[in-house]
């Protein structure tokens, strides 16, 4: 399908390929256009198409396999190593006017659901994803590390699933108190504690050890944090990511039987994530704080990069005034 783009959200990837050029083994070496948590309104559609037609708006999942590999035959097509990724060198993103992408990999947006929750589909479906490898159900003590987009999602997500307490960690007091905003039960401001106190004021907090650590960050010392506080025989799902080689308690990890899970990405998730903001029982609203035309698109890059507010928004088409 031909999309007219509507709103895209900036991902801290989105700013490290402008800042530094590459992420870990993705390098970008040649021009490339950024942009991957995204929406839009259908203008033309090939063919074959027939779930959507022009004027449909569209939630797009930036990840599309390019073969039928053993990793797509068992639903896990995240994994497939020739996928393809907006804003992943040398694959081009879509922070643009229009854009082409494969019809199976839009979903139709409801009428209650805005470009803008669209948008925030991507970073959401890294909660949803993040939680359900953790195995979040009814009761859970959880801890996420971490309060910035990724993290406020999985307290959204945590608190969805059942999660019965979630305490949320960073360095940042507003950050923490957007935390509390979007349902956290507990904060924990770090300031220059060792892991294990860390991992000690959680504890104080919850009241006992969460059963499920998300880490969110990718510093070293919060993993570490992660790995002390999780209560034993409990989970710890690593999704920030940091340098490629860090120095973890890792047999404080294996004598506990405390489960370490990496997450690459997200897989199956857009027809859950519209279905919980098509029911009302989740509110992404709250992580929108900027807004900028996409002629002011440098404005918004170096408003993320300095830290401000959560999730910066671009509108791609002043001509749509639908939410």
């Amino acid at each position: 399908v031909l999309l007219r783009m509507h709103s895209v959200g900036i991902c801290g990837s989105d700013v490290h390929y402008w800042q530094h050029g590459r992420i870990g083994d993705f390098v970008v070496k040649d021009p490339m256009v950024l942009g991957h948590e995204a929406s839009g309104r259908v203008v033309k559609v090939g063919s074959e198409v027939t779930h959507l037609k022009p004027g449909d708006r569209v939630a797009i999942e930036p990840g599309v396999p390019r073969e039928m590999d053993e990793f797509c035959k068992t639903g896990r097509y995240n994994l497939s190593p020739t996928i393809f990724f907006c804003a992943t060198p040398p694959d081009d993103g879509n922070l643009c006017r229009y854009y082409k992408h494969s019809a199976s990999y839009c979903y139709k947006l409801p009428d209650n659901v805005t470009f803008e929750e669209g948008a925030l589909i991507e970073p959401l479906s890294v909660g949803i994803h993040a939680c359900k490898r953790a195995g979040v159900t009814l009761g859970s003590k959880v801890f996420v590390s971490g309060s910035g987009p990724i993290g406020l999602v999985n307290v959204i997500v945590a608190k969805m699933m059942g999660a019965a307490a979630v305490v949320v960690t960073d360095l940042s007091a507003s950050r923490l108190q957007k935390a509390k905003e979007v349902g956290a039960d507990f904060t924990v401001q770090v300031k220059n504690e060792t892991p294990q106190e860390v991992a000690s004021k959680v504890e104080g907090v919850l009241g006992c050890m969460p059963d499920i650590t998300v880490e969110c960050t990718g510093v070293q010392a919060c993993i570490q944090a992660g790995i002390y506080a999780t209560r034993s025989g409990g989970t710890l799902v690593l999704v920030g990511l940091g340098p490629e080689m860090v120095t973890v308690p890792i047999v404080n990890a294996a004598v506990r039987e405390v489960d370490i899970r990496g997450i690459f990405r997200y897989c199956n998730t857009w027809p859950v994530a519209i279905a919980l903001l098509a029911s009302k029982r989740i509110n992404v609203k709250p992580l929108v704080t900027h807004r900028f035309p996409l002629e002011k698109a440098l404005e918004a890059f170096e408003t993320t990069k300095r830290g401000e507010g959560v999730k910066v928004m671009l509108k791609c088409d002043p001509t749509d005034q639908s939410p």
